[in-house]
């Protein structure tokens, strides 16, 4: 009988704790290591750091640790400004200033691009910022009930957790939505049934306060009353199931403004907007500067949404088509262009990422493409888009490694990258937002 000689698996390292020492950071800002021929990304570390890590993740070619303790510190890490930091999952880089977040953040994504696309040099603009603090007027909040304890935690997630920490303010919110958390902590225990509700999501529509409450069992008129009697000033909506929202009291359909635009924008509770309303305003105003839109311009908009973009390219072109994938963001599209009087626009569903029909809005008259789309980026729709051949093509992210996928699409036919700067929608997190153009060599 033949014996045939099989090395024994390596023991995982899951759940140990390893020193590593810190070479460099990616785009995210964790940590790179190396250990057993592994490359190793760790949460919370930073470049020249010896940190102690707990691996939570061990694969064929790569490690993932969390940082429990650094044994010899950056000059960069500073005490968290967040009392709850640490355990928070919400902030992720509370421990770098924030000129050092942003400065590590764009530095990790120029080498990733570079490294996708054999780029050199990116033509770096400056980055758009806003404050630090109170930018956020959108936030979901988690609610756990513990039966034994009897008791209520109301707050964010841990990172890499399904633990909830909780909390009693948050420090990047919108001061207009600082309240929640004293009044989910008051009304909740007052229920009648304390299981009922599973989260609740806060947004802030120019002036107003919303709260929209998850919730799997009904929620009586006189629990509604609790909550509404607590914080009256705020609009309160039940969600029984996703999408269907009831309004408890006032009616008030959420809407923000582009004031540079003079605009004002409806949207559905269950719509998307971005968070940082200042930074918001920043890149569509300059959207509009970067392609010079102007009255000869027809322009394709996708993955329109409500039309954050569309309206505002539309007050200067010719005509805006604007295609976006939800039936009803698409409706709420066409509604937005008629409150603010915008008769060229053309607003189509369309699933972008699949062969593109034979119709009338897929047709090569473009000269200027702008997209936005979420975070698997636009694959299946670039290639689409250099069939029309527009001269100019600015490309809106909010994931740097799928924006870098997409860009060495775009430069393979013929276009270069004219200008490219960060968007720190999310400060103290490891995200960063980019705005790109593209011109037709």
């Amino acid at each position: 009988m033949l014996n045939i000689y099989k090395a024994k698996p390596k023991a995982s390292l899951l759940g140990k704790t390893i020193t590593f020492s810190i070479d460099s950071n990616d785009y995210e800002v964790h940590g790179i290591s190396q250990h057993e021929k592994k490359i190793v990304f760790v949460s919370a570390a930073l470049p020249g750091e010896r940190v102690q890590a707990k691996v939570t993740e061990d694969k064929a070619a790569f490690i993932k640790a969390s940082t429990v303790k650094v044994l010899q510190a950056s000059p960069l890490r500073i005490t968290p400004p967040c009392e709850y930091a640490r355990a928070c999952g919400g902030c992720q880089l509370q421990h770098l200033g924030v000129t050092s977040q942003r400065e590590l953040k764009q530095q990790g994504i120029d080498k990733l691009i570079c490294h996708q696309t054999g780029l050199t040099v990116l033509p770096w603009q400056p980055m758009l910022i806003a404050d630090d603090s109170g930018y956020r007027r959108r936030a979901r909040i988690s609610i756990w009930y513990d039966k034994k304890q009897r008791q209520f935690s109301v707050g964010f997630r841990q990172h890499a957790d399904k633990h909830i920490v909780a909390v009693n303010h948050c420090m990047v919110l919108s001061p207009k939505l600082a309240p929640v958390f004293n009044v989910l902590n008051a009304v909740l225990p007052q229920l009648q049934d304390p299981m009922a509700v599973t989260h609740a999501e806060v947004l802030q529509a120019g002036d107003t306060a919303y709260v929209i409450l998850r919730h799997i069992k009904p929620i009586s008129a006189h629990d509604q009353t609790l909550f509404v009697d607590a914080w009256p000033e705020a609009v309160w909506l039940g969600e029984a199931e996703p999408g269907k929202f009831c309004y408890w009291h006032n009616t008030v359909t959420p809407q923000y403004q582009l004031s540079e635009q003079a605009l004002t924008l409806q949207f559905s509770p269950n719509d998307f907007i971005q968070v940082n309303a200042v930074l918001n305003q920043q890149m569509v105003s300059q959207a509009l500067s970067w392609l010079d839109v102007n009255s000869n311009d027809v322009i394709l908009d996708l993955y329109a949404g409500i039309g954050n973009f569309t309206l505002a390219l539309a007050q200067r072109a010719k005509t805006v088509r604007a295609l976006e994938g939800v039936a009803e963001m698409v409706q709420q599209l066409e509604t937005n262009a008629k409150v603010n009087g915008l008769s060229n626009v053309e607003a189509y569903q369309a699933d972008l990422h699949l062969a593109w029909p034979k119709t009338s809005w897929n047709k090569p008259d473009y000269n200027k493409v702008l997209l936005d789309p979420a975070r698997a980026g636009a694959a299946g729709a670039i290639e689409q888009i250099v069939r029309l051949k527009p001269a100019q093509i600015l490309y809106v992210s909010c994931n740097a490694a799928t924006f870098a996928r997409d860009a060495k699409m775009l430069l393979q036919n013929g276009y270069t990258l004219a200008k490219v700067c960060g968007v720190d929608m999310f400060t103290h997190t490891s995200h960063l937002e980019l705005m790109a153009l593209f011109s037709r060599s």
